[in-house]
């Protein structure tokens, strides 16, 4: 197979276009059960959906469960979940991360305070499982709370690493498996599944969208750096301010001069760039190529997810999930 002219076969117009019908549906179904018997958490859940996003998850099931069949009813209630229980993580994110801004708005932190984001966030999880337990799947159930706790438990790992300047490569890669990579992989693993995919073919999905999500965090740590405020969505800088030290600073840090190591130690420690300043930060990530090594790790993921999507049957959904890796890569947000 021509993998080059696979991955130029669609535009993200057109990916979409593919489960638009499907997508409507699962806008709706996430509108229907974020309606609680607290005006609050509604209003919560109703502020996150308009917020927009890519729904990239929701689509990644879509996607995979029309590569393998069709799962109906089933994919659209789990796109619902998954993007669901991704709504609960940005809002508890936000509460842990003291979030102004979240996708060019204030966060929900900021407009219902913390104790409430918390309960709200807290009820959205369950949510999610109440209508995943529609599927009587206990096999569904092990995947959602699986991976509940791998979000979870990331959150602690990074909590524990917080301010901390000696934060290894091998650290970084685990924080974005359980951030994002996870996800994605259950994502496309939900869809295979309620299409009729066996074991097999299931754990081959999974494996190919766990490197689509190590791909994308990959270059959002890069983007953290790169990105203009107004595309972002969010301040540039970000993960530093907050005392989080990704892959670009690691691997800047691995060549640093001990007063440039003072430099990032001071933005760690003021959660601030006035004394330092963003710029100079910036300069000592690109001075030891710090982005240019993340962006080709996350190439080197996508390479092995366009490897493994390869290997189906050509289809339009084939493509599409093809062409999802271009739109992870070669993206400004």
């Amino acid at each position: 197979m021509n993998l080059g002219k696979l991955g130029q076969a669609f535009t993200v117009k057109e990916i979409f276009d593919l489960i638009q019908d499907d997508l409507d549906c699962v806008e709706k179904e996430i509108g229907l059960e974020s309606i609680a018997s607290v005006d609050a958490v509604t209003a919560i859940g109703q502020y996150l959906q308009s917020s927009g996003g890519k729904r990239l998850r929701p689509a990644l099931l879509l996607l995979s469960s029309k590569l393998i069949g069709d799962g109906g009813q089933s994919a659209i209630r789990l796109g619902a979940v998954v993007e669901i229980i991704h709504a609960a993580t940005l809002v508890h994110d936000d509460v842990i991360d003291g979030a102004e801004t979240r996708r060019g708005r204030p966060s929900t932190n900021v407009q219902w305070g913390n104790h409430t984001s918390v309960l709200a966030g807290d009820w959205l999880y369950m949510q999610a499982f109440q209508i995943a337990l529609r599927e009587r799947n206990f096999h569904i159930l092990n995947l959602l709370i699986g991976l509940t706790q791998m979000m979870v438990e990331r959150e602690l790992l990074q909590l524990e690493r917080i301010g901390r300047i000696d934060v290894s490569e091998a650290d970084c890669m685990e924080l974005v498996d359980r951030k994002t990579a996870c996800l994605f992989s259950v994502c496309t693993r939900l869809g295979a599944l309620v299409a009729g995919a066996g074991s097999q073919t299931e754990e081959r999905m999974g494996e190919y969208a766990w490197n689509v999500g190590m791909a994308f965090q990959l270059v959002d740590d890069m983007l953290d750096f790169t990105a203009r405020e107004k595309t972002l969505g969010k301040p540039v800088g970000g993960d530093l301010r907050e005392g989080k030290v990704t892959l670009p600073v690691v691997y800047a840090l691995e060549r640093a001069t001990a007063e440039e190591r003072r430099q990032v130690e001071t933005v760690l420690r003021d959660r601030h760039y006035e004394s330092v300043p963003f710029r100079e930060i910036l300069m000592l990530i690109q001075k030891y190529g710090g982005i240019a090594r993340v962006k080709e790790r996350a190439q080197a993921f996508t390479n092995k997810a366009r490897q493994m999507i390869a290997e189906f049957p050509d289809s339009p959904y084939q493509r599409a999930l093809y062409a999802v890796t271009e739109l992870v890569t070669d993206r400004d947000h």
